[in-house]
């Protein structure tokens, strides 16, 4: 059976809405991370700040990978930035497919009614037609 013009944008609809639960988790995979990094940030500023000699020792090393890290930390927040604009972006189309999917669907409803009416009027012009004149 052929499909609706309806049928198809709802099965849009359906694919975009997977399309924007896939961008929902790359954004939460991407905020794990940052957490990850803000943890070993926090450890390595502890370590620095530390009275303890073998951190003093080497605090050069913590210094370099805090360096590292926020370097990672700013291009995860970056990525987070883009990631937010693509679900806005998915969940938009979504939302328009949706309505365009019930527009669809109500012409379609409108269509089947008008013919309802047209073939209850036919029955009625043939069933007049074969009683006769009155």
């Amino acid at each position: 059976m052929a499909q609706t013009r309806s049928e198809k944008l709802l099965r849009l609809v359906k694919v975009q809405r997977h399309l924007e639960h896939m961008a929902e988790n790359e954004l939460a995979v991407t905020a794990r991370a940052r957490a990850e990094i803000a943890e070993s940030m926090s450890a390595s500023v502890n370590a620095i700040g530390s009275l303890d000699t073998v951190h003093q020792l080497f605090a050069s090393i913590y210094s370099g990978q805090i360096s590292r890290l926020t370097a990672k930390d700013q291009h995860l927040n970056t990525m987070q930035q883009i990631q937010e604009q693509k679900i806005l972006r998915e969940r938009a189309k979504a939302d328009r497919l949706a309505d365009q999917a019930k527009d669809a669907r109500d012409d379609e409803d409108r269509d089947a009614e008008e013919q309802t009416l047209y073939e209850l009027l036919d029955q009625h012009l043939a069933l007049a037609a074969r009683r006769g004149p009155l």
